[in-house]
């Protein structure tokens, strides 16, 4: 890319309107440009980077055997209507009408489409098993875009979908396709960790993310310091707790005048938060309510609720908590309630707690479960630092996190949607086992733009960076920097390596800070040096160049591309 005749541009300063380290560094390198909420332009420079992390992982699938396709992004409706993932995405999904009036939707995922499209090729277990996969573009109308191009409404995605005859040889493609995304984000050196995760909207029996470490991050994990468990804080299981044991206390009710959140009442009645029983309910299915009972000092995970009510969550407004529950905000206790309970199991092991009085500005103290009926005991309560890991008992840790993959067993949940089946060896039809297995690229490339940088910009990795080299010129008006620049270029073109020329007329200080700022891993100096057959070579990664023979250059160069690309 010669700067002088090529689309480029880089913005000096922080940008107050860009809410993370990677949006606000990609968005000044000239990588991206924000369309609308949670909707970026990729830039010239943006896409040879995604095409460069598109290139690493065609490579790792087309290792494994998967065939690469393309899917289209509009959608009729009835397809999403016949796995009933229309009211499942609800109203995260686009949709649209077209011109008869017929409803499509912008694909927000494809399960469906490879579902058909592998019904037109299997009749029998002979044809299976085999892996499809794409780069397309998927749309979900996110309710909070942020974080750049961490959560967008429309997003570049490689999906991946595999088809076997059992659960068997699905387990041996999930761990080939699991590897496969090792060497992908090993490739593209972030640091990760595969931690268990929640099916969500996809569905299946088992699912796990790969969670890359940042300094930012929408996720929580939690990791072990000894074992191998690993788990998203969403879905990681809390053990139970034994909590200390309280005198006896009388029953009583107590007027605990404006005093409504636990740390209020605690003080109030001078004990501890963990003596007090927080009752939570929650609103399901519509019209259903159901109480919700934790210890003071836990707090509730609603997704652990939503996976065992089987339905989505929204906490019960203080009208609805009036009208259906018979009680009042802040003050609401099991006792005496005619509504569907549930508990955490640590609540097991709690003794003389305090609870709500159903009435306003009044507490019960001395209340034991046998005051009352509780349905069901789940884990419903987050992890906590203070805890240990549920699997061998020691220390846990807690980082941020940024999802850049995921990868699901489905089983059969879509196969039965749509009568995907083959015949076995006695000629008895079985639905097909499926999975699928996805990387967010734009993700991606924000996560190795959150931990990949440095006061001067972006520093990224050699195998992700868009060029490789960049040959400035310091005397664009010197004939002679320019003749030799421009051979050193053509030179280095020839060699498939990946090169910038600027040959702008602009200061010195901005060409090099704007080659610190887009990352660009080596630089060579074409300068005053030139007369002594002298250019200076220098590395992003380091503070200082070194002056090399305008023999010794390209040789020079190739050595550390070679080393860069082992």
């Amino acid at each position: 890319m010669q700067l002088s005749k090529s689309f480029f541009y880089t913005i000096r300063e922080d940008l107050k309107d860009e809410d993370s380290i990677s949006s606000n560094l990609l968005t000044r390198a000239g990588f991206i440009k924000r369309n609308s909420a949670g909707v970026y332009m990729m830039l010239p420079l943006g896409f040879k980077t995604i095409s460069n992390i598109e290139n690493i992982i065609r490579e790792e699938m087309n290792n494994i055997d998967s065939s690469e396709m393309l899917m289209p992004a509009l959608i009729p409706m009835e397809i999403y209507e016949e796995s009933n993932r229309d009211q499942i995405i609800g109203d995260s999904m686009f949709k649209l009408n077209d011109r008869f009036g017929r409803p499509f939707a912008l694909a927000p995922t494809h399960e469906e489409l490879f579902s058909i499209a592998a019904k037109s090729a299997v009749r029998s277990y002979k044809h299976l098993p085999f892996s499809l996969y794409q780069f397309q573009t998927k749309f979900r109308d996110e309710t909070r875009a942020r974080y750049g191009l961490i959560r967008v409404r429309e997003f570049i995605m490689k999906d991946a979908y595999s088809f076997d005859t059992n659960d068997e040889t699905c387990d041996i493609t999930y761990q080939n396709m699991r590897q496969a995304y090792s060497n992908i984000f090993d490739r593209l050196k972030l640091d990760y960790h595969i931690v268990k995760a929640d099916s969500g909207i996809m569905g299946g029996e088992l699912s796990e993310e790969f969670q890359a470490l940042a300094p930012i991050g929408e996720d929580t994990i939690v990791v072990c310091k000894s074992c191998d468990f690993a788990s998203n804080l969403e879905v990681a299981q809390a053990p139970t707790v034994n909590f200390d044991n309280h005198a006896t206390v009388t029953q009583a009710k107590i007027a605990t005048p404006n005093v409504k959140t636990i740390e209020d009442v605690a003080k109030f009645l001078e004990v501890k938060t963990e003596q007090l029983l927080k009752s939570l309910v929650y609103k399901y299915d519509e019209d259903k309510f159901v109480l919700v009972l934790i210890n003071g000092d836990h707090e509730l995970n609603e997704t652990k609720l939503e996976k065992i009510l089987n339905a989505e969550v929204e906490a019960a407004s203080e009208e609805e908590i009036i009208e259906h529950v018979k009680s009042y905000a802040g003050f609401i206790g099991p006792v005496g309630l005619s509504v569907k309970t549930i508990a955490d199991s640590s609540v097991k092991n709690m003794e003389n707690f305090v609870i709500g009085a159903n009435e306003v500005d009044a507490h019960i103290v001395g209340v034991n479960l046998s005051d009352f009926e509780v349905s069901e005991f789940h884990d419903l309560r987050n992890i906590e630092e203070s805890d240990t890991c549920p699997n061998c008992q020691a220390e846990l840790t807690f980082s941020s996190a940024i999802e850049v993959g995921n990868t699901f067993k489905l089983g059969t949940t879509y196969s039965k949607a749509f009568d995907l089946n083959y015949s076995d060896q006695d000629n008895k039809l079985n639905p097909v086992v499926m999975g699928s297995y996805g990387i967010g690229i734009g993700r991606t490339l924000a996560a190795i733009a959150e931990v990949h940088n440095d006061e001067n910009g972006l520093n990224l990795p050699f195998s992700v960076a868009p060029y490789k080299l960049a040959i400035v010129v310091i005397g664009h008006k010197d004939q002679a920097q320019m003749d030799y620049a421009n051979d050193l270029y053509q030179a280095f073109t020839k060699l498939n390596i990946e090169t910038i020329l600027d040959d702008r007329n602009e200061r010195p200080g901005v060409k090099f800070n704007d080659m610190d700022l887009i990352g660009v891993p080596i630089r060579i100096t074409v300068g005053r040096g030139l007369v002594d057959n002298q250019v200076e070579l220098k590395l992003r990664a380091d503070e200082s160049g070194m002056d090399v023979s305008t023999d010794e250059i390209i040789e020079k160069v190739l050595e550390i591309v070679k080393e860069a690309n082992n």
